[in-house]
C-alpha cells in the first residue's frame, strides 16, 4: 500500500508586490477569507484575490498615504482612511467612488462598518471617534473620551454597541442609541491595539502592547480573565466562528486560547513575522503580513489544531498544573446577542458639529468622481468576483474549496514560494451569509428564530421557469421499452401551453404601453396611479424599478399611492418583488420620514392654510401606512441571508415610528 502523504499544518501560500511604495495597511474579507485589500504610501487601495498573483482593482483618490482600510460584511463596499484625515468609500460592484467623508483633523487609525445599517465608524489620532451615515455623507455623532490615538473600532454583532481601543491603555464601550459611553475597561499597561467581540455571547477580547489579552464580561463590566506571556505586542486576534476559542496572531506563531479558565490549547509555528489580519474559511485560518511593499499570505489547517478540551502544554501557566475545567460547549455562560431587535437610529437626529460635517452629497459627487477612480486591472477576476452573471447567485453563497496543503518536508521554514499555479486558483464566494446570522453552537440557535412559517421564496434568477416543468410537455414514459418519440409529436407536446403564456405576456405588454403613454406626458403621479389601477403587481414592479433609479422623482403624494403597493410586494413570494419593495421603502424612509414626523409634531397653524392642511393630511396617511408596514418589517427582520439584512436595515430606519 502507498504511504499516505503527510501534509503541513501551516504553510506560506503566496507573496506579492502589492504597491509601488510601502504597504501601510491591509484587511481580509471576513465573510469569504478570499478577498484582500491593501493600502499604500502611494495613496492607492488595491484589491486582490488570495492566491492569485494579479491585482483585481486599484482605487485612487486619496492624496496622502492610506492608513486604514475595512471591507463591509457582504464585501461590496470598502472604506479607506488616509493620513490627512479624509475617508473615502467605494462601491466595488459598481467600481466607483461612493462617498468622501471629511471631518477628522489627523490621520485615520481605525475603521469599521456597522453590521446592518449603512454606517461607518472612524477612529483618529485626533482622539475622536465619529459615526458616519454613508447615505447622507455626514457625521451623525462624535464620541469623545480617549486621550490618545484610537487604534481599533468594532461594532457588536447586534449593532447596538461600539468598542474602541486606544493608545491611552483603555478600552471603552459606547452605546449607539444613547450616544454615550457605557463603560471603560482599565487594566492594560500599554497601548491597546485590537478589540474583538465574541460572535454570540456578551464577551469582549482586547490585545495590547503590554503582551496580554484580556477578556471582559459585557453584563457585569468586569474582567473575566487575563492571558499573559505573549511573545510580543498583541496586534491581531480572532474568535472562532462558533466562539469556542480565540486565535492570536503572534510573532511567527498562532496561539489558541480559552478564557474560563485562561489557558492555551495549542501553539502552531507559522513564519509570518508580524501578522496584520486573520480570517477563517473552510476550516482554514488565513493570515496576512506585510513588509515594505510586499504582502505575504499564510494558511493554517484548523482541523489539525486543538481548539478545546485537555491541554498538553500551557505556555501561559507553564509552572502550574492546569485544573481541568472544560465548559459544556452547548451551554452559554452569559447572555447572547438578540440581533433582530437592533436599533441605532437615534444618533441620526443629532445636530452636526461643524460645517464640514453638513455637506450635501449632491454638491460634491461630481468632483469625487473626477478625483477618484476605480481602475480594473484584471477584468476576468473582477467580473468573477464583483459582477457575476447571475446577480442573485451570491445568496446562497457558492462555497469555495480549501487551499490544498503541501506535503511535509524536512525544512523548518518555507523561504520562497513560486507564483501560484492555475490549478490552485480559488473562486471567491459571492456575498457569503455572515456567521453572525447563522451561529453554529446549539445554545445560540434560539437567538435567531428560524423562519419556519415563511413561504418559499421564488428566486429572481433561476435555471428553470417557475410553474413550468419539462415533463409536462412530454409524454410520460410508462415502460423502458417504449418506442422512440416522433419529432412531430415531441414538438406538439412542447407547444403545449404556449398560447396561454403568449396571452399573458401580450396583456402585460399592453398594460405597460398604457402606463408608458401616461409617463411620456411627464406626470409621474398619474402614471403610477394608472399602474396601480391595472391591479397587476408585475407592472407596478417594472415602474418602481425605474422610479427607484432617480430619487428626485419621489414626492410626498407619490408615497401615499405607492406605500400600499409596497406592503403587497414585501409579502410576495417572488424575490424580485420583495427586493423592489425594500428599495422603494428605503428611499421613502430616508427622504420623507423626518419630514413626516416634523410636520405631525408641529403645533397647529393660526388661520386657514389649505396647502398646509393638504400636506398634513398626506403626512397622516403616510404615517398610518408606515405603521402598518413596520409590523411586517419587524416580523421579517429575523430572517437570515440577504432578505434578513434588508429587513433589519428597514427596521432600524423605522425605529422612530414606535
Amino acid at each position: 500500500m502507498a504511504t499516505p502523504v503527510v501534509t503541513k499544518t501551516a504553510w506560506k501560500l503566496q507573496e506579492i508586490v502589492a504597491h509601488a511604495s510601502n504597504v501601510s495597511s491591509l484587511v481580509l474579507g471576513k465573510a469569504s477569507g478570499r478577498l484582500l485589500a491593501t493600502g499604500g504610501d502611494d495613496c492607492r487601495v488595491n484589491l486582490w484575490s488570495i492566491n492569485k498573483p494579479n491585482c483585481i482593482m486599484s482605487l485612487t483618490g486619496h492624496t496622502s498615504p492610506v492608513e486604514s482600510v475595512r471591507l463591509n460584511t457582504p464585501e461590496e463596499l470598502i472604506v479607506a482612511g488616509s493620513q490627512s484625515g479624509s475617508i473615502r468609500v467605494w462601491d466595488l460592484e459598481a467600481a466607483k467612488i461612493l462617498r468622501t467623508l471629511m471631518g477628522h483633523k489627523a490621520n485615520i487609525c481605525s475603521l469599521d462598518f456597522h453590521p446592518y445599517g449603512e454606517f461607518v465608524a472612524s477612529g483618529s489620532q485626533d482622539t475622536n471617534i465619529k459615526l458616519w451615515d454613508i447615505r447622507r455623507k455626514g457625521c451623525v455623532f462624535r464620541y469623545r473620551g480617549h486621550s490618545q490615538a484610537v487604534r481599533c473600532l468594532r461594532f457588536s454583532p447586534d449593532g447596538k454597541w461600539l468598542a474602541s481601543a486606544a493608545d491611552d491603555h483603555t478600552v471603552k464601550l459606547w452605546d449607539l442609541t444613547a450616544g454615550k459611553m457605557m463603560s471603560e475597561f482599565p487594566g492594560h499597561t500599554g497601548p491597546v491595539n485590537v478589540v474583538e467581540f465574541h460572535p454570540n455571547e456578551y464577551l469582549l477580547a482586547s490585545g495590547s502592547s503590554d503582551r496580554t489579552i484580556r477578556f471582559w464580561d459585557l453584563e457585569k463590566f468586569q474582567v473575566v480573565s487575563c492571558i499573559e506571556g505573549e511573545p510580543g505586542p498583541v496586534r491581531s486576534v480572532l474568535f472562532n466562528p462558533d466562539g469556542c476559542c480565540l486565535y492570536s496572531g503572534c510573532q511567527d506563531s498562532l496561539r489558541v486560547y480559552g478564557w474560563e479558565p485562561e489557558r492555551c490549547f495549542d501553539v502552531v509555528l507559522v513564519n509570518w513575522g508580524k501578522v496584520a489580519d486573520l480570517a477563517i474559511c473552510n476550516d482554514q485560518l488565513i493570515g496576512v503580513a506585510f513588509s515594505q511593499s510586499n504582502v505575504s499570505s499564510y494558511v493554517v489547517d484548523l482541523t489539525r489544531v486543538t481548539r478545546t478540551g485537555t491541554v498538553t502544554q500551557d505556555p501561559v501557566q507553564a509552572n502550574q498544573p492546569l485544573t481541568q475545567q472544560t465548559p459544556n460547549p452547548g451551554v452559554s455562560l452569559r447572555r447572547i446577542y438578540e440581533r433582530p431587535s437592533t436599533t441605532c437610529s437615534k444618533p441620526q437626529r443629532v445636530k452636526h458639529n461643524s460645517e464640514s460635517e453638513r455637506r450635501s452629497p449632491s454638491s460634491e459627487d461630481d468632483r469625487d468622481e473626477r478625483e477618484s477612480r476605480a481602475e480594473i486591472q484584471n477584468a476576468e477576476d473582477y467580473n468573477e468576483i464583483f459582477q457575476p452573471k447571475n446577480s442573485i447567485s451570491r445568496t446562497p453563497p457558492r462555497r469555495s474549496e480549501p487551499f490544498p496543503a503541501p506535503p511535509e518536508d524536512d525544512a523548518a521554514t518555507v523561504k520562497e514560494v513560486s507564483k501560484p499555479s492555475p490549478a490552485m486558483d480559488v473562486q471567491l464566494p459571492q456575498l457569503p451569509v455572515p456567521n453572525l446570522e447563522v451561529p453554529a453552537r446549539p445554545s445560540v440557535m434560539t437567538s435567531t428564530p428560524a423562519p419556519k412559517g415563511e413561504p418559499d421564496i421564488i428566486p429572481a434568477t433561476r435555471n428553470e421557469p417557475i410553474g413550468l416543468k419539462a415533463s409536462d410537455f412530454l409524454p410520460a414514459v410508462k415502460v423502458p421499452q417504449q418506442a422512440e418519440l416522433v419529432d412531430e409529436d415531441a414538438m406538439s407536446q412542447i407547444r403545449k401551453g404556449h398560447d396561454t403564456m403568449f396571452v399573458v405576456l401580450t396583456s402585460r405588454h399592453k398594460n405597460l404601453d398604457t402606463v408608458r403613454a401616461v409617463w411620456t406626458t411627464g406626470d409621474i403621479k398619474t402614471s403610477v396611479d394608472s399602474a396601480v389601477a391595472i391591479n397587476d403587481l408585475s407592472v407596478v414592479v417594472d415602474l418602481l424599478n425605474i422610479v427607484n433609479q432617480k430619487a428626485s422623482l419621489w414626492k410626498l403624494d407619490l408615497c401615499t399611492t405607492v406605500l400600499p403597493q409596497i406592503e403587497k410586494l414585501l409579502q410576495s413570494k417572488y424575490e424580485s418583488y420583495v427586493q423592489t419593495g425594500c428599495t422603494s421603502l428605503k428611499l421613502i424612509l430616508q427622504r420623507f420620514l423626518p419630514l413626516i414626523t416634523d410636520i405631525l409634531a408641529a403645533p397647529p397653524s393660526v388661520g386657514v392654510d389649505i396647502s398646509r392642511e393638504e400636506r398634513l393630511h398626506k403626512c397622516r396617511l403616510c404615517f398610518k401606512q408606515l405603521k402598518s408596514i413596520s409590523g411586517l418589517v419587524k416580523s421579517k427582520s429575523g430572517l437570515s441571508g440577504r432578505h434578513g439584512s434588508a429587513f433589519r436595515e428597514l427596521h432600524l430606519l423605522m425605529a422612530s415610528l414606535d
